[in-house]
């Protein structure tokens, strides 16, 4: 992920302030609405939102308050934060909670932090209405200096939210995981691979396909990577790309290529000779 050096730089000039504001902050044990004080400044001061333009606070959802809303250009909600106090140790209650406010107002992305703890979440909408945690970071202890931990705090910025990178992140967290790979794993291209590898480095060992699949789906991979239904939806999801990446194949082994341009149709020698003589008599005459 290309994250831009002026984001970087606010990381490592405020980062290590607002630890320390926040380990200030849990030893005097602060009230739900200092937390969301500091929350606030830290949305500015780190992530780089407009206090006073990208942030409302106690929105409205059917009734009840959410704390925070990070609002786009056109006032529309990028994800609902919900906040509780610092002390308070987040569990199962706060996420539905956290979730059914999103739910309710339509919005994809929720993040539910206690300042030091931040979760968030893809909100699902299907029947039922499901969700996913996308990352979980805590802020006292998190290494801006690697990759993976910059990301999660980019992915939820101001700057992260104008190059859409939240949505680029959730699709990477979709292809890294262990369903994906265990279909990758046990499928024919890789009992080749292996029998072909074997082949080369055991010259007396004789080993068929079929017994490199029966040796990977039953005392390599778990039966939860094979039998789930997360990879049935896997394997589903990579036959789909594989049918796509072939329509593709013959879509382009059909298509004319340059060295196949059709040429001008050639005119017979005789045709030629013919309206030379025609020429010079209409010429003479």
């Amino acid at each position: 992920m290309n994250i831009p050096a002026k984001f970087a730089k606010r990381i490592n000039e405020n980062l290590k302030k607002y630890q320390g504001v926040i380990a200030q902050i849990k030893k005097k044990d602060a009230n739900e609405s200092d937390t969301v004080t500091v929350i606030t400044d830290m949305l500015q001061d780190i992530f780089g939102y407009d206090k006073y333009a990208d942030i409302t606070s106690e929105y409205a959802i059917r009734g009840t308050y959410c704390d925070l809303a990070i609002l786009d250009s056109h006032k529309k909600i990028k994800f609902l934060i919900e906040v509780k106090a610092i002390s308070v140790v987040l569990n199962d209650s706060h996420i539905k909670q956290a979730l059914d406010y999103g739910a309710n107002a339509g919005v994809n992305w929720v993040l539910l932090t206690n300042a030091e703890t931040w979760m968030l979440y893809k909100i699902k909408f299907g029947k039922p209405i499901d969700k996913e945690l996308i990352s979980e970071f805590n802020l006292l202890t998190i290494n801006s200096k690697t990759d993976k931990e910059l990301e999660a705090l980019f992915v939820i910025s101001k700057d992260g939210q104008e190059k859409s990178s939240i949505e680029d992140f959730y699709s990477n967290i979709q292809v890294k995981n262990k369903f994906i790979i265990g279909c990758l794993l046990n499928s024919p291209d890789v009992y080749v691979l292996i029998r072909r590898t074997m082949k080369k480095l055991f010259d007396d060992v004789k080993i068929s396909e079929q017994e490199i699949a029966d040796i990977i789906m039953n005392d390599i991979i778990k039966r939860e990577i094979i039998d789930s239904e997360e990879s049935k939806k896997a394997k589903k999801d990579i036959d789909k790309i594989y049918k796509k990446l072939e329509r593709v194949k013959e879509k382009s082994s059909t298509a004319p290529q340059d060295n196949e341009i059709s040429k001008p149709e050639e005119i017979p020698d005789t045709q030629v000779q013919q309206d030379v003589v025609e020429k010079d008599s209409e010429t003479n005459g």
